[in-house]
């Protein structure tokens, strides 16, 4: 699954940055972007700002779910996906009904980009919730770390500085490679699909919940 999930990450970060102008997977980037924007003297993007309590709540949202539920573990992974799913359908009716690509500032850029942003914060609360210990699906910085790591004590003939490296190198090798995947689909989608370029991450979200 967290392959499957990264592939949908990186889907959904990249058509939301190319059409939407705003990181819709990554925290860490529209804050780099709103303390670039301050600093410079301009005021940040109203979207930009947004995004970051608007995840918290999709976060918080995911929280009450999981206890309204009343399920534990991996057995939450099939009602968050469907959340996800359904998030990321109402991004792709809203985009090819109301074009929000043609105006990225205008207001309904900005709810379709907060409904992308909600469904991310939705995935990101599912690995922490229902598949804990799991490698994050949309960070890969740390991935990468983990996977140099890994590969280094595998490779490495004295005794190695951390336990189960081929596993956690196998793990991590697995979501980088789908992180960047999506993220080359997502950004070819969007030259040859447009708006339809969100249709990508809907169908591959709807295979995660059949999965399931």
């Amino acid at each position: 699954m967290p392959p499957v999930l990264s592939v949908i990450a990186g889907m959904v970060d990249v058509i939301g940055f190319l059409s939407l102008g705003l990181f819709t997977a990554h925290v860490t980037g529209n804050l780099v972007v709103i303390a670039a924007q301050l600093v410079r003297g301009g005021p940040p993007r109203l979207a930009t700002v947004l995004a970051v309590p608007v995840f918290m709540m999709a976060v918080a949202s995911a929280w009450l779910i999981a206890k309204a539920s009343d399920r534990r573990g991996p057995a939450l992974l099939r009602p968050l996906l469907l959340v996800q799913f359904l998030l990321l359908v109402a991004v792709l009716t809203l985009s090819v009904v109301g074009q929000p690509a043609g105006n990225p500032h205008g207001l309904l850029a900005g709810v379709t980009a907060m409904i992308a942003v909600s469904a991310m914060a939705c995935q990101f609360s599912l690995l922490r919730l229902a598949m804990t210990g799991a490698p994050s699906t949309a960070v890969m910085t740390g991935n990468l770390t983990n996977a140099v790591l890994a590969l280094l004590d595998s490779l490495s003939r004295t005794r190695p500085l951390t336990q189960g490296s081929h596993e956690r190198l196998r793990r991590t090798l697995k979501v980088l490679i789908g992180f960047f995947a999506g993220c080359v689909a997502g950004a070819t989608a969007v030259s040859f699909l447009g708006v339809w370029a969100w249709s990508l991450p809907v169908v591959l979200a709807a295979a995660a919940v059949a999965l399931r």
